[in-house]
């Protein structure tokens, strides 16, 4: 792992893959470890140099007030250009996930020319908040059970990651994947303080971001190859989410994983990574 400068923002990635072939940027929800390994180890596998990266006040990326952050999601858009420039070898395959697939569309809406192909994975085409009537919202009896559980101490790394599965066990996520995630993700926090842990474990940062204006009228105007990724068993952004976004964006692809809920199980690592690649 390492700082990437992305027009002054320093920014923590991770490669996989040979440096000399095109790039697939990874922008996590909120942290890279949002796109798993396997995932990324098969993209690298098909001749691709795959960087997931930590998005703004996350893991190693640059940290300053999640609880008042003063930059827009339009500034995180802005940063996946920068880093698809600073990386360098032209135009870059960009994959967002969860908050991260929100991003990414404005990415690539707002800088069309740093991108060459777009992947969206278990997001919706509105912001944080209420969805628009036409799309599912949060499933209410599991975020019920999500919300019910008291919070852990922030300090204690166990408590963290035995949280972090249990959650998963509510989504129909793995709760052993879950915890070893939230370990890792503990371990890469500048801190143990509650703000930076919630914006770490949590992405909790996203509901304080101004997300304005709206950019769910703009989809028609993406051009580039685009793939929709989505569990059919997503209870946070219901798959009506994924299904919206293949039907509002031109020529994109919808790849549905029956199995999945929220994240991206290493099972099917090979093939989304396969629907990915087919991209170009």
């Amino acid at each position: 792992m390492s700082t990437v400068n992305a027009d002054g923002i320093a920014l923590g990635v991770e490669s996989f893959g040979d440096h000399g072939a095109p790039l697939v940027l990874l922008a996590g929800g909120p942290t890279m470890l949002s796109w798993p390994d396997a995932l990324c180890a098969r993209l690298a596998a098909g001749g691709r140099r795959a960087v997931r990266y930590d998005l703004r006040d996350s893991g190693e990326s640059a940290t300053a007030d999640p609880e008042a952050p003063a930059y827009t999601l339009r500034d995180l858009a802005a940063d996946a250009a920068a880093l698809a420039d600073a990386l360098g070898g032209g135009p870059a395959h960009l994959a967002g996930i969860g908050v991260g697939g929100m991003v990414a569309q404005v990415a690539v809406l707002d800088r069309p020319g740093a991108f060459s192909a777009l992947t969206l994975a278990g997001t919706r085409p509105v912001a944080p908040g209420p969805p628009d009537d036409d799309l599912p919202d949060h499933d209410r009896a599991t975020m019920s059970r999500l919300f019910a559980r008291p919070v852990p101490d922030w300090t204690d790394r166990e408590a963290v990651a035995e949280f972090a599965a249990a959650g998963a066990e509510i989504r129909g996520d793995d709760p052993v994947a879950a915890r070893t995630t939230a370990a890792r993700v503990w371990d890469r926090t500048p801190g143990t303080a509650p703000p930076l842990q919630l914006a770490n474990q949590l992405g909790l940062v996203f509901s304080r971001l101004d997300c304005t204006p709206r950019w769910r009228e703009r989809l028609p105007g993406i051009t580039v190859p685009t793939l929709v990724v989505h569990g059919r068993r997503d209870p946070f952004f219901p798959v009506g989410n994924g299904e919206a976004l293949a039907r509002e964006i031109p020529g994109a692809r919808l790849l549905v994983l029956d199995e999945a809920a929220t994240a991206i199980p290493d099972a099917a690592a090979g093939e989304v990574a396969g629907a990915m690649l087919a991209l170009g």
